[in-house]
């Protein structure tokens, strides 16, 4: 059956969001394909690439948005659906492809990222026949029908990966990480050493996370997190403490001003087509911290901590702990893989890296890795995801760093 792209409009509106209800039920937790003000926003202000597939008797069948934003260099593809009676005949691969082509071809981007879920091996298929590259795991990133995993990809403009900078050392715990890039992404990483530090002191509470179902090296892992609840004044075994209950301050508007006063330079912020909509402030007033905070989805992007990553050094509890009050089980942060002061202190709250980006932002003529790192309060199932060969070495790593975090030595089978 013949079918043609074309951009989107405003007059689609209505049939594109009638075909995300038919592809997704009412569980499409992104307002892309559900409100129509977004959607209006994203096809008339020119941020977004978006194709649409109408078959030859009218009918829109499938679409897929790239959106971007001014600045970063960096493009999302989200959005993509297909009408379920024309799936199996390649319009995913067609649409996904085009619109990439599209997104690249303005010479305004360094890459273009996708987080795909896991629940079934097709939609990993698609972004790799269009020249996508794993880059990790984002164990129970959202909330669709149930608490899901999603895998991150991207994929580059020519001789992008060639401009990386280089990074001499890593703590040690993101070795297992680093190894699976290489074999992912085709980087070598051999001139990176591991290096220990303070992520390395062992096992965290139960306050710091979750519990892994499906890992076959962890023994006894029901058990082996102790039971306690999370919240402020919590002490983890690493000997942090909490600092004073932090303070969430839910008001976008007065978030976005405040946010740019802190950070009035693009330069001093960095989390591509992420707008904090939340602070969590200490309240001995010791640092800020801003938050995309999605509760529909159940997740949670720490975007910029004020005045730097490390301030929120012993405080992590209490922030997770008003974070999952607020209806994100799930929370990332993302940072430089050469900042080894802000990872030592993610790591040592229960945080665990999940995903490799390469070449992930450009400073002049060079560009930087970077690390997500990520958390989750609820336990962690692997046994329904469908990970391909490509991703299995980032789920080895992930397991790795997991134990590591969170179980005592004693615990884990060798």
């Amino acid at each position: 059956m013949t079918v043609v792209l074309s951009p989107a409009q405003v007059r689609d509106i209505a049939e594109l969001r009638q075909l995300y209800f038919e592809v997704y039920g009412h569980g499409y937790p992104v307002p892309l394909g559900s409100d129509p003000v977004v959607m209006r926003r994203l096809i008339t202000d020119g941020t977004a690439h978006w194709l649409t597939a109408r078959a030859c008797g009218g009918a829109l069948v499938g679409s897929a948005v790239v959106v971007t934003e001014p600045g970063s260099r960096i493009g999302k593809l989200v959005g993509l659906a297909v009408h379920p009676g024309h799936r199996g005949g390649g319009l995913a691969s067609r649409l996904t492809g085009a619109v990439c082509e599209e997104a690249f071809g303005t010479g305004r981007l360094d890459s273009v990222y996708a987080t795909v879920r896991v629940v079934t091996a097709g939609p990993q298929a698609v972004v790799v026949r269009n020249g996508f590259r794993p880059l990790g795991l984002l164990p129970n990133a959202v909330e669709v029908d149930g608490c899901e995993t999603l895998a991150l990809f991207a994929r580059y403009a020519d001789g992008v990966l060639d401009r990386r900078a280089p990074v001499a050392a890593v703590p040690e715990r993101l070795s297992a990480l680093l190894s699976a890039a290489s074999t992912g992404v085709g980087i070598d990483y051999a001139d990176t050493r591991g290096a220990p530090g303070r992520d390395g002191a062992g096992a965290v509470g139960a306050a710091a996370g979750a519990t892994l179902v499906g890992a076959a090296t962890v023994v006894g892992a029901a058990t082996a997190v102790r039971e306690t609840a999370m919240g402020t004044g919590t002490t983890s075994t690493t000997g942090t403490t909490a600092a004073e209950p932090i303070e969430l301050i839910a008001a976008p508007g007065f978030v976005r001003r405040r946010f740019l006063e802190l950070f009035p330079q693009a330069d001093d912020r960095f989390f591509p087509l992420h707008t904090p909509n939340a602070v969590l402030a200490a309240a001995d007033g010791s640092f800020e911290a801003y938050a995309d905070l999605d509760p529909v989805a159940g997740s949670c992007a720490l975007v910029a901590v004020h005045p730097r990553p490390a301030a929120v050094a012993g405080a992590l509890e209490g922030l997770m702990a008003t974070v999952t009050r607020a209806g994100a089980d799930y929370a990332e942060a993302l940072l430089p893989l050469a900042d080894t002061e802000a990872l030592g202190v993610f790591l040592a709250s229960g945080f665990v890296p999940s995903a490799l980006y390469p070449a992930m932002r450009r400073i002049h003529d060079r560009l930087h890795d970077y690390v997500v790192l990520s958390r989750t309060s609820r336990q962690i199932d692997f046994r329904t995801t469908a990970v391909s060969p490509l991703l299995r070495p980032y789920l080895g790593a992930y397991l790795s760093a997991w134990t590591s975090t969170y179980l005592p030595l004693h615990e884990v089978s060798r």
